[in-house]
């Protein structure tokens, strides 16, 4: 089993698209992801990056590519291939050109004692909704303003 995964006890597992103008990375992204999973919030389990040129031409690299392996490789300890070449061309295909992505798949380690806690109830997820950041902003102005 690749490093102690677990069907039964891992957390969920979330992918996001971070999307960014231009086609170049800063790097700052690795640090703070770096940092989640060493604290054991999150297991990196894939990513890759996505580069649209401004003729619409598309480049795909992944974790094992050189130029992204010095900055990434400590991130992801695991890779899968969650993220499949469908997910990527869905994503490359409602890309602004002349901008790029990171698609990353995450476990979220810190929930998964509590999902194996509810499944060992018997019990299921009904609703999970992520709030937008609006209108967590907006509830934070509004506390501040009354």
């Amino acid at each position: 089993m690749a490093s102690g995964l677990n069907a039964d006890t891992v957390g969920p597992v979330d992918v996001a698209v971070l999307a960014f103008a231009g086609n170049r990375f800063s790097g700052d992204v690795a640090p703070a992801l770096r940092d989640l999973q060493k604290d054991g919030t999150v297991r990196i389990l894939d990513l890759c990056f996505i580069r649209k040129a401004a003729d619409g031409s598309v480049d795909v690299v992944e974790l094992g590519d050189p130029e992204v392996t010095e900055l990434f490789q400590q991130v992801a300890d695991v890779r899968f291939d969650l993220l499949s070449d469908e997910d990527l061309k869905t994503v490359s295909d409602n890309l602004p050109a002349e901008s790029s992505a990171l698609v990353l798949a995450w476990e979220n380690t810190w929930a998964a004692r509590l999902g194996t806690a509810v499944r060992d109830s018997n019990g299921q997820v009904l609703m999970l909704e992520r709030i937008p950041r609006e209108t967590v902003d907006e509830a934070i102005e509004a506390l501040a303003t009354a």
